[in-house]
């Protein structure tokens, strides 16, 4: 029975190795909303995208009848620029207590930048 412990250990840290496996699922539940926003050009308009960086954006969404800021690193598959595992989507209430600390957040960086 010992062994059979070991064993299961030994396939919990792999497990832990299916880590990048799990950005798989994200997009792919992203990928028909993706899909739906370039086909659909009448409901997804309203999308307001800014970009941060070459593959970083922020963008402005509905989604189930709320208001979302949407920080979050995009990639590049068939051609198709999908949305990454890494981001953060903030409620319109998180986005304002965000912005009205953003004065103490830049002190912060030239003190330590």
């Amino acid at each position: 029975m010992a062994p059979k412990k070991s064993k299961r250990s030994a396939s919990e840290s792999s497990s832990s190795d299916s880590g990048p496996d799990d950005r798989n699922p994200p997009p792919k539940k992203s990928k028909p909303s993706d899909k739906g926003s370039s086909k659909k050009t009448g409901s997804k308009e309203e999308e307001h995208s800014f970009a941060l960086d070459k593959n970083r954006f922020v963008k402005v969404r509905e989604f189930r009848g709320k208001l979302f800021i949407d920080i979050r690193e995009f990639y590049e598959k068939n051609g198709e620029t999908l949305p990454g595992k890494k981001g953060i989507s903030l409620s319109v209430s998180q986005w304002n207590k965000l912005r009205e600390q953003i004065d103490d957040i830049q002190e912060s960086v030239e003190k330590l930048g």
